[in-house]
């Protein structure tokens, strides 16, 4: 809906130096529509709303089906304004997308239900169903350290979204500027292998690529892995070696969650 422009006085008033009034405000294009959910104001195109036929947002633009309007003459939906933003990006890419770590599944649903968005409600409700299958599953992690060539660091999880998460990690830990995480050290989706390394002269373990670029210390590499676990919820299994120091010393370390 377009804004008004802010009507003049006849007397004059409001008018700058020299006789010239203000411009009135450019109306907003016919295309833009600009709606007040929850008092947050999302700006969208009209055939965005318009793209699911028969829900409450297509027939608000089409005018079949009135809804309040607030000071300022915006469409006005009395919904959850920060939850509303999943909904619109659904409307705008036509897939679900959430940021990681959502949890608010069962009051989205409730909001595709009420804009009348039945796929959209579907697709929360079956993402739900696997995040609760997937949590009451344990989640096993391994981190080996072979402290050799042959073998050299492997990192196995059951879950492949942290072998994912600690890829993204090691590229913000990393010394060298990488295009990406080197898939040479990929195994699989649910293991990573450090197997290209060299001892510096005070005893550090360099991990390098095939090419001999150096990527960070594989005792970094353990220690990433370790908190990432740790802040993930991961349980530690393994007995601890006094004798080994610190746990990034361990040559076996197992979690669960």
């Amino acid at each position: 809906m377009e804004r008004r422009p802010a009507r003049r006085d006849k007397d004059g008033e409001g008018a700058e130096p020299g006789g010239e009034r203000p411009a009135a405000p450019a109306a907003a294009p016919a295309s833009l529509l600009t709606l007040n959910v929850g008092g947050y104001l999302y700006i969208t195109q009209r055939q965005t709303v318009q793209r699911y036929p028969d829900s409450l947002l297509e027939g608000a633009v089409s005018g079949r089906t009135p809804l309040p309007v607030d000071a300022d003459g915006h469409l006005f939906l009395d919904r959850d304004g920060l939850l509303f933003r999943h909904v619109l990006n659904y409307l705008r890419n036509g897939e679900l997308l959430l940021p990681e770590g959502f949890r608010e599944y069962g009051l989205l649903a409730q909001e595709a239900d009420h804009l009348g968005l039945r796929a959209l409600a579907a697709e929360v409700r079956a993402r739900w169903e696997r995040e609760q299958a997937a949590a009451r599953e344990s989640t096993f992690l391994e981190v080996t350290d072979q402290h050799d060539r042959a073998q050299g660091l492997r990192v196995f999880c059951s879950a492949p979204d942290f072998i994912t998460r600690l890829k993204a990690r090691i590229l913000l830990v990393s010394k060298s500027r990488l295009d990406g995480f080197p898939e040479e050290f990929s195994v699989s989706s649910n293991v990573l292998q450090f197997k290209y390394f060299i001892k510096s002269e005070n005893g550090t373990r360099l991990v390098l690529k095939e090419d001999s670029t150096f990527v960070c210390t594989l005792e970094t590499l353990k220690f990433e892995a370790i908190m990432l676990a740790l802040r993930g919820g991961f349980r530690l299994l393994t007995n601890l070696d006094p004798a080994k120091g610190s746990i990034v010393h361990s040559d076996a370390l197992h979690f669960i969650k």
